[in-house]
């Protein structure tokens, strides 16, 4: 995803100007592609608080008040990722004891086309109250880069029409609707109105005032919400003694839903939005590793995401854009996007160096979770146009390593999924200067590479060997050039830069390479090791940066932050490569982690770590829910029981064992080859796999 922006220092009277808005104590309420931000009690006043479409901000202001009255704000609470429900007592009215009479219970529902915010009063007590609400109210039609940097630009001609509660600007409009019409309407300066209603609420009474938003967009946003809102894969049921894992599963499922998206011509096909608020919109990188991790409860997801990603394959050289024949594509927008004063990234952007590897490692992987032959086979021209793009264009200096430079300069300086400016550094803190070649980014290539020859060989099409030699040579050239040594001995490089020297800072990129045969036995232990260590495992999950590296930060972006993705796919890295309690320690971290944040895990979150905190501190502008966060909870569950598909093989693979602090466990409705799947684990941690799936199961060590 794109960085973080520079921020300005403030000026004038002490103002902030460019420092984008922070989220930590956001209520985020979404049915993508719409999503409201507001204060934790549900008012919308400043910063990123407000109701979005397609990046475009239809409600920029929603404060209710009772007019001389105090209010006390008591509870908030989401049922589900699309709706949200405020309490709030009104101090003082209707009391004939110290007891609150009279409270407000404000409803927020997001959908697809608009919100509906419900203001509903119930009278308590023994005396007639009348209630004199007012609901402040505008709209600016902020892009929604704008508001993530924090610019404060002139109203762009913004029209309210005749008294109504309408806003227009080119080609969006905010209609709004009150039920009951408000008393009155009064003017509040600029294009900022003011509803009054005088409620009347006897003993026991209730009085209620809804307010829809519909968001009128002629101009298009480029993709569509999922239709009916259904979902495309299982609802697993998780029993475990630890009950805070079913609770950041059900919540994470909870939040993938309201994250749906579908290409608007192909409505079957569905995929996940990056995250709210800043990234509701395609990320090839996000939506590829999402799809991935949710493969345990069915392949309709990732069919989906692959097919999007596939219509939009690069077929020509562009480098304003940085497509190329094969490429697979970082971000799609309505607009260009001006992140800083040196980034601008147009609408339709190619900056990345693996989501090319990775739509081939899932177009694999569903294969073996059961993905219809059909399916799999009609996809195979693009896995092919992909690998080649890997060994012309990926890597473009012929070394046999795949690298990124931004081309344009403009564009992303860092291309991998660390793709802030300052992620690629020595230990020293100087920062690496492209071409840069990516540790993850090769463990990646291998795995595209020997997936991409099983697909070709299963199916009859040519070129299987020359992928398999490719990857060997891979293999070679990843140990001659990125293992180096310190004071603990051996380990791997984060990247390479462009003189191909070894950056020699640890990084939670270890766990990427883990798994993916990559390694050796050897090499895996000892990077296992690293991942343990208290320079990286924070006790809340894995730090980006070790902590003995100058620039160390733990709220900085890619550089000692944590980010759960990153920690689950070493979870799962681990798990496979024959280290469990390693695994085990980080999904406990994690798990300590989501109870901070209510079961919804952010993009990322501090890494100060339980040696210093009781709970991690967020990084205050984390989107939060976000796709590959939340999908992390599934990958973990994954890792636990050694989940490993073949369904073109016949069979199902799971752990010979699992912790006992896991114990008794139980996963229903997972999925494999369109059958249910269900693993138990008893007290004494036999692991059993039951589907009427056409596999066998059978036990491994991890």
């Amino acid at each position: 995803m794109d960085t973080t922006v520079k921020s300005q220092a403030p000026t004038g009277s002490g103002a902030a100007t460019g420092l984008q808005p922070f989220l930590h104590d956001a209520c985020v309420v979404l049915a993508a592609p719409a999503v409201a931000l507001s204060r934790p009690a549900g008012a919308m006043r400043s910063g990123a608080d407000g109701f979005f479409r397609g990046d475009r901000r239809f409600l920029s202001r929603l404060v209710a008040d009772v007019e001389g009255v105090p209010l006390a704000p008591v509870r908030t609470g989401h049922s589900d990722a699309s709706t949200a429900a405020f309490r709030t007592v009104l101090r003082g009215v209707g009391e004939q004891t110290a007891d609150p009479a009279v409270t407000l219970r404000h409803t927020r529902t997001v959908h697809p086309e608009g919100l509906r915010e419900s203001f509903e009063f119930h009278n308590a007590g023994p005396l007639d109250v009348t209630v004199p609400l007012a609901l402040s109210l505008d709209a600016d039609f902020a892009a929604m880069d704008d508001v993530k940097a924090g610019r404060r630009a002139a109203p762009p001609g913004v029209r309210r029409a005749d008294g109504a509660l309408r806003w227009h600007w080119q080609e969006w409009e905010s209609r709004l609707t009150s039920t009951p019409a408000p008393d009155s309407v009064d003017d509040e300066g600029g294009t900022a109105v003011r509803a009054h209603y005088r409620l009347t609420l006897p003993p026991g009474g209730r009085a209620r005032v809804d307010l829809d938003c519909a968001a009128v967009d002629r101009d298009g946003f480029p993709f569509a919400p999922a239709p009916t809102r259904r979902v495309p894969w299982s609802r697993p049921r998780l029993r475990v003694p630890d009950h805070r894992f079913p609770r950041l599963l059900d919540r994470s499922l909870d939040d993938l839903a309201g994250l749906l998206l579908t290409d608007p011509e192909h409505p079957q096909d569905t995929f996940l939005a990056a995250g709210a608020p800043w990234f509701l919109t395609l990320f090839g990188r996000d939506a590829l590793w999402a799809a991935r991790m949710l493969l345990p409860l069915g392949t309709d997801l990732a069919a989906g995401t692959l097919r999007t990603l596939a219509r939009r394959q690069g077929t020509r050289d562009i480098p304003a854009t940085e497509e190329q024949p094969g490429k697979i594509l970082h971000e799609v927008r309505r607009t260009s996007q001006l992140l800083d004063e040196g980034t601008t990234l147009p609408p339709l952007y190619y900056g990345t160096v693996d989501a090319g590897p990775l739509w081939v490692a899932l177009l694999h992987d569903a294969w073996r979770w059961g993905l219809a032959e059909t399916e799999v086979e009609a996809l195979l021209p693009h896995a092919e146009r992909v690998l080649a793009w890997m060994a012309e264009h990926g890597d473009a200096d012929g070394d046999g390593l795949l690298e990124y430079v931004d081309s344009t300069g403009k564009g992303l300086a860092n291309q991998g999924w660390k793709d802030s400016g300052d992620s690629m550094r020595w230990r020293s803190g100087r920062l690496a200067v492209a071409p840069v070649a990516l540790s993850e980014v090769q463990a990646y290539a291998h795995e595209a590479a020997v997936g991409g020859a099983a697909l070709l060989r299963a199916f009859g099409r040519p070129e299987a060997d020359r992928w398999e030699a490719w990857a060997a040579r891979l293999r070679d050239r990843f140990r001659d050039r990125f293992w180096l040594d310190d004071a603990r001995g051996p380990y791997c490089a984060a990247a390479l830069d462009g003189q191909k020297r070894p950056l020699d800072t640890d990084t939670s990129s270890h766990g990427h390479l883990l798994g993916t045969g990559l390694l050796t036995e050897e090499e895996s232990g000892l990077l296992a090791r690293r991942l343990a260590s208290p320079e990286l495992d924070c006790g809340f999950g894995l730090r980006t940066l070790e902590t003995g590296a100058t620039g160390f930060n733990p709220l900085g972006y890619h550089i000692g932050s944590v980010w759960p993705h990153d920690t689950a796919i070493a979870v799962h890295g681990l798990a496979r490569a024959g280290f469990p309690d390693e695994a085990d320690s980080l999904v406990r971290g994690l798990l300590a982690a989501s109870e901070t944040f209510d079961a919804r895990l952010p993009e990322l979150f501090a890494g100060h770590g339980s040696g210093v905190d009781t709970g991690p501190a967020p990084y205050p502008a984390a989107c939060r829910p976000q796709a590959w966060a939340a999908a992390s909870s599934v990958h973990m569950l994954r890792a636990l029981l050694g989940l490993e598909a073949d369904v073109p093989g016949g069979t199902l693979r799971v752990a010979d064992s699992v912790a006992e602090c896991w114990r008794p466990l139980r996963a229903e409705e997972l999925s494999v080859a369109g059958h249910a799947l269900s693993v138990a684990v008893d007290v004494g941690g036999e692991v059993r796999a039951t589907t009427a799936a056409p596999v066998s199961a059978a036990s491994r060590r991890g």
